[in-house]
């Protein structure tokens, strides 16, 4: 697995990089080789934060975790990742390494944040909208998702020709583009 660390807003020693390499390197037991690790820390308000993003064969799994102990909050971004793991192991078999979830691991190693459960959540669509998709300009969707009072808003992108666009409300008050690759 191959990592980047990111330190936002803090100077973080060595060795709590090497413990986040080795925390997240156990996980590549359930990746295939190209898995690709970016590890962003930060510090707000007396708050550890850790943003976890692993990628592989286009599969990318992300978890946020926060606590006052930044080594707490590694073995929390870990163990969100591997609950992950276990709560969608059918849908990911075929994406993941093909003896991903076989036990090779001793017991000592295992995480103790994650529960050993193998309950599946079965994805249940409650209510289905339909509208038409309008041409419109990056603004104007901002504009209509305001409006309506939604965190997300589809729309066709009348500068990219029609393009299917979302526009999206980030965390940190600003606005997010998620475009069709052409």
């Amino acid at each position: 697995m191959k990592f980047v660390f990111t330190d936002k807003k803090v100077n973080l020693p060595r060795k709590v990089h090497a413990y986040a390499e080795k925390k997240v390197g156990k996980l590549d037991r359930y990746f295939k080789a190209d898995a690709e690790a970016a590890i962003v820390f930060s510090v707000e308000k007396d708050r550890n934060n850790v943003e976890l993003t692993i990628r592989s064969a286009g599969t990318i799994i992300r978890v946020s975790e926060s606590t006052s102990d930044m080594f707490a909050t590694i073995d929390a971004a870990v163990a969100s990742v591997e609950r992950q793991l276990r709560k969608n192991k059918a849908r990911l078999e075929k994406r993941l390494r093909q003896d991903a979830f076989v036990r090779s691991v001793d017991e000592d190693e295992v995480s103790s944040f994650v529960p050993d459960t193998d309950e599946e959540e079965e994805f249940r669509i409650v209510r289905t909208k339909k509208f038409p998709i309008r041409p419109m300009t990056v603004e104007e969707a901002i504009l209509q998702m305001n409006l309506v009072d939604h965190t997300f808003f589809a729309f066709r992108d009348a500068d990219a020709d029609g393009t299917f666009a979302v526009v999206y409300k980030r965390n940190d008050g600003g606005y997010g583009l998620i475009v069709d690759e052409p």
